[in-house]
């Protein structure tokens, strides 16, 4: 067994309640969304934009910020609610999400979100485009690194390898992978669909410092982070171990709550439920 799932999962705190409500209540104004894919990497969202990156709300194309990249855009809620508890723009735009008017679309938007750099959800193409930034600063002489998320689903597809390759060839130190391993991707479980394992290996023989992390142990998180790189001459792969649905008992580890169409108002009523209230 993984040491990173060995030990149980400290119960979620207040502020990771707090931001799966706020979740919640971008799902009750645009009636859809991606549920489980936007909980399972919350944690890790919040302690790299909590305790570790840096960046200016205010000037969010400060040429010296940290680089975060959300690979897997379907989960855009859990960089929407962060960027919004941040202040880069009001939290009273996470209601009109998925609206025809709303800058807050089904994934993220460059140029449309204030802090998004990129444009994600045609999976596999976070990782490309982080190597190219790590490759940039290296250039520019630069000491901004750049996180990128991707799902562990997202890790079947080809570009994801091409770009590990590239990454391990330069000893891109700056770049940090992380994988939201929440073992369920859009219609089954992973192990299923396609088997990853040995995962930390498959990282490794890419010439990256692997290592795996509890995706829901802040106090954990913090520390892993907080002690990049893992190694000064290789690029880091995070396999942050999850929960699908994290949060919401009747959602967890469940495929049918990667996505809904519809979210009515007994499903809302049912996670505010299950998260203390609103």
């Amino acid at each position: 067994m993984n040491v990173a799932v060995a030990k149980a999962t400290p119960p979620l705190d207040a502020r990771s309640l707090h931001l799966r409500r706020l979740v919640v209540k971008a799902l009750e104004g645009g009636g859809r969304g991606h549920i489980g894919s936007s909980l399972s990497p919350l944690e890790i969202v919040r302690v790299l934009f909590d305790d570790i990156m840096r960046y200016r709300p205010k000037e969010p194309n400060w040429p010296d910020r940290d680089r975060f990249i959300l690979s897997k855009g379907h989960g855009c809620l859990a960089l929407y609610v962060m960027l919004a508890d941040k202040g880069f723009f009001p939290e009273a735009e996470l209601a009109t999400f998925c609206k025809r008017d709303s800058i807050l679309g089904g994934h993220p938007e460059h140029g449309k979100v204030p802090g998004v750099e990129a444009s994600t959800g045609a999976l596999g193409h976070g990782l490309p485009i982080a190597v190219g930034m790590a490759l940039a600063a290296r250039m520019q002489h630069k000491d901004h690194r750049v996180f990128c998320v991707m799902g562990d689903g997202e890790t079947n597809e080809g570009s994801v390898w091409e770009a590990a390759l590239c990454a391990g060839k330069h000893k891109l130190s700056n770049l940090v992978a992380i994988v939201d391993y929440n073992k369920v991707q859009s219609y089954g479980p992973t192990k299923v669909v396609l088997d990853m394992e040995p995962f930390l290996d498959k990282w490794r023989a890419f010439n990256f410092a692997a290592i795996d992390v509890d995706g829901h142990d802040v106090g954990e998180l913090r520390r892993l982070f907080k002690n990049l790189p893992l190694d000064p001459a290789k690029p880091a792969a995070i396999i942050c171990h999850t929960v699908k649905g994290k949060g919401l008992p009747f959602a967890e580890g469940k495929a049918e709550w990667h996505h809904k169409s519809k979210v009515t108002e007994r499903d809302v009523m049912a996670m505010y439920d299950a998260l203390g209230g609103r």
